[in-house]
């Protein structure tokens, strides 16, 4: 598998900034993985949040514990104005990951149209 390959890749399904390491973008990988890692965290942090507010209510017996009951709150929640960091985080994480695709990707070729001509 050539190296633009494993990059694209490694970007792709593995985490973003992952293909850069490999590209030896050093800079631009571990600005990535840092920014991807903080948005993962808001993201985790918010849906645990949602889910012990929600197993709470079932343990006090203010909600029946149905799924049609439980999903019903979960869109009312994540409609709401609290909710909306972990939308935020969500949609940094997914740019972030593109840009991770999308840049390494245009790395790689770069970088094997450098070693073509210089062959």
């Amino acid at each position: 598998m050539k190296k633009i390959e494993k990059a694209f890749l490694l970007s792709a399904l593995v985490f973003p900034g992952s293909g850069h390491i490999l590209l030896k973008r050093y800079l631009t990988g571990f600005s990535l993985i840092i920014i991807a890692s903080i948005a993962s965290y808001f993201l985790i942090y918010g849906v645990i949040n949602q889910a012990l507010e929600i197993a709470d209510k079932i343990k006090s017996g203010e909600i029946y514990p149905d799924l049609s009951v439980i999903l019903e709150l979960v869109s009312r929640s994540s409609a709401s104005a609290e909710f909306e960091s972990v939308n935020t985080a969500m949609i940094v994480l997914l740019v972030v990951w593109l840009i991770g695709i999308l840049d390494s990707y245009r790395i790689g070729r770069y970088q094997k149209q450098e070693v073509n001509v210089n062959s």
